[in-house]
Order: structure tokens, then C-alpha cells, then sequence
């Protein structure tokens, strides 16, 4: 499908960048489509990869053979790795079968297919897990400038008191780094509700030891606007035009 666009704002801005910020495509998968001569200016071909699009300009992006990103919402069962296991191991990628399929789906992926987890979860946790080959997606998920919240449900063995609901939002350091300002509330009993903006390696079950609490049960529920919610255990879907939408638009 052509791609048609004036751009409107008030700077130049580099062709590359601006496909990225639009979500067409990231910016190196911009670059190969100029080299291939597909990107035009006011009906001017682009040839430079470094060219700007002015106010009033518009860019037209033609017809190309490059398959769609595919992008896929799993829900992670325990057991499970999310991308290069060891020996032994299941990663994410062989439970996405069209047995295991709800809804449709344009492919289904099979051994060769490379889709990486945008925000990992460890074998020991489950929940909400989304593996794509969309670059421009996993910036806005997991690029350095991200800001979307990661929110996750955790049951906790120890005594929960205020003062490590208050560490554990803010004044923790891991690895030598202080680690942003989170939302740590009581949910019920001994389960707690942690809203994050980063993802270190294990990080909540790190977090909690660092207060005398152990972790027996984590599951992600929500990265940004995009929500678990009644997705069964082993099961998968795709992501939709609307949630990808939704995901970058910040």
C-alpha cells in the first residue's frame, strides 16, 4: 500500500526520522527504502539518505515487497523463556500455534521466525507478553527515551508494612544505579500492585528482597494502554492497528 503524507510542522526534519516518529517504519528500515528509490518528495525521487522534508512538503512512500511487522500479545505461562533459551528450555516463540491462536492471524509463526520480546519476563513470572519484529514498536516500548508504565501484580511472602511500600517506590539502588520513582500499593493480603518505568533484569523480585520480602508470584498485566485482560494462559493473538497506535503515540 502507498503511503502519502504532507508534512506540516514548522522545522525540517530528516526524512528517516520523521517515517520513524510516524510509525511507517524505523528509521534504518527508512534509510534502505530510500536507497531503493521508494520514498519521493513533491514527486522528486530521494536519493540522499539524509535528506530533509520541509513545512508544506509532501512525501510519498510507494509499494514495496518488505513483508508487514508482525506483532503478537501472549500470555505468558510460568516455565517459559522469553527469547534465547538454554539448553532444555521453551522460549515464547514455539507457543505460538494456531491451536494456541485466538482470533486471526496473517502467519503463523514457525521455528525460523524472529520476533524478540519488547520487555522481558522471566521464567518464573508470567502475564502479559508482547514479541514483535517492529522496530518503530519496540522504541516506543523499549528505547531508552521510553516512558510507558509496566504494571504487574506480585503475591510476597514477609511483613508489608509503610515504610517499605515507601522504599520500594523511591530511594532503592540496584546495580550501582538509582532506580526510578515507582507506584507500590497494597492490593489485598500479601498481593501488591507495582507500576514501573524501567525493566531490569528481574527487578521487582531484586526490589523486594532489598525490603525483606520474597516473591512467589509475578504477572504482568498492562504495558501502557495495552491490557492482559481475559487472555488465557498459552494463548496468543495479534496485536492490533488500534493498541500499536495507542503504544507509540507518546
Amino acid at each position: 500500500m502507498t503511503w502519502e503524507r504532507r508534512y506540516d510542522e514548522a522545522e525540517p526534519q530528516r526524512v528517516n526520522k520523521w517515517l520513524g516518529q510516524s510509525g511507517v517504519c524505523s528509521r534504518r528500515e527508512a534509510e534502505a527504502l530510500i536507497e531503493k528509490g521508494l520514498v519521493s518528495i513533491d514527486g522528486e525521487i530521494v536519493r540522499d539518505t539524509g535528506r530533509k522534508i520541509l513545512p508544506g512538503q509532501t512525501l510519498v512512500l510507494s509499494d514495496h515487497d518488505a513483508p508487514a511487522p508482525l506483532s503478537v500479545v501472549l500470555h505468558k505461562p510460568m516455565g517459559i523463556v522469553s527469547a534465547q533459551p538454554e539448553p532444555g528450555q521453551t522460549p515464547a516463540v514455539r507457543l505460538l500455534t494456531r491451536a494456541a491462536l485466538v482470533g486471526d492471524s496473517p502467519s503463523i509463526p514457525d521455528r525460523d521466525t524472529r520476533l524478540a520480546p519488547l520487555g522481558r519476563l522471566d521464567m518464573d513470572s508470567r502475564g502479559l507478553l508482547l514479541l514483535s519484529d517492529d522496530g518503530v514498536l519496540a522504541k516506543a516500548i523499549i528505547g531508552p527515551q521510553s516512558d510507558l508504565e509496566k504494571e504487574y501484580l506480585v503475591r510476597v511472602t514477609g511483613k508489608i508494612t509503610l515504610e517499605k511500600l515507601a522504599r520500594l517506590g523511591h530511594g532503592l539502588s540496584m546495580d550501582g544505579r538509582q532506580l526510578k520513582p515507582a507506584k507500590v500499593s497494597v492490593v489485598e493480603g500479601q498481593q501488591l500492585r507495582f507500576i514501573l518505568k524501567e525493566g531490569r533484569n528481574r527487578q521487582i523480585r531484586r526490589m523486594c528482597e532489598l525490603v525483606g520480602m520474597h516473591v512467589m508470584d509475578l504477572v504482568r498485566i498492562r504495558i501502557g494502554t495495552l491490557r492482559l485482560d481475559d487472555l488465557e494462559e498459552g494463548r496468543w493473538r495479534v496485536l492490533s492497528d488500534q493498541e500499536r497506535a495507542a503504544l507509540i503515540a507518546p
